[in-house]
């Protein structure tokens, strides 16, 4: 069973709304950020996002923990700069630590939309829909 665990910054934007898409597509996923205060809401622009796109998801944000981590069969950061923080402070997870466009076979980072328009958001969500089909892919060629 394949557990994905999100992480990026505050776990508001990015990683809450990578979980949900995920969990929509049936692949159990979670997400927590680097700098996450423990029980924020998603922002109100994920939540149009995901509204928009027929995804329900309640999120109440987590920070990282080992706990979490050891969840996951699979972490996917959205940056390099998050996947460093990650490897430096949890060595035992490299072997299943990526970006998430690493993972997908791409290069960059994905654009944090916070404080942005819902424009912004939609264009997130976007990128990472588009993601996360690469990753589901890879995931089945993995089994």
């Amino acid at each position: 069973m394949k557990r994905l665990l999100f992480v990026c910054t505050g776990n508001t934007c990015r990683s809450p709304m990578a979980a949900a898409i995920m969990n929509q597509l049936g692949i159990e996923a979670k997400s927590a950020g680097i700098f996450a205060a423990a029980g924020s809401d998603a922002t109100p622009q994920t939540k149009q996002v995901l509204s928009e796109n027929d995804i329900l998801y309640h999120h109440s944000s987590q920070p990282v923990t080992p706990e979490i981590l050891d969840w996951a069969t699979h972490i996917l950061t959205m940056t390099e700069s998050h996947k460093g923080h990650l490897l430096h402070r949890y060595p035992s997870v490299q072997n299943k630590t990526f970006t998430i466009k690493e993972f997908a076979d791409e290069m960059g980072d994905v654009i944090d939309p916070y404080g942005g328009s819902v424009y912004e958001y939609r264009q997130t969500f976007s990128e990472l829909n588009e993601l996360l089909k690469k990753v589901v892919k890879k995931l089945e060629n993995e089994a």
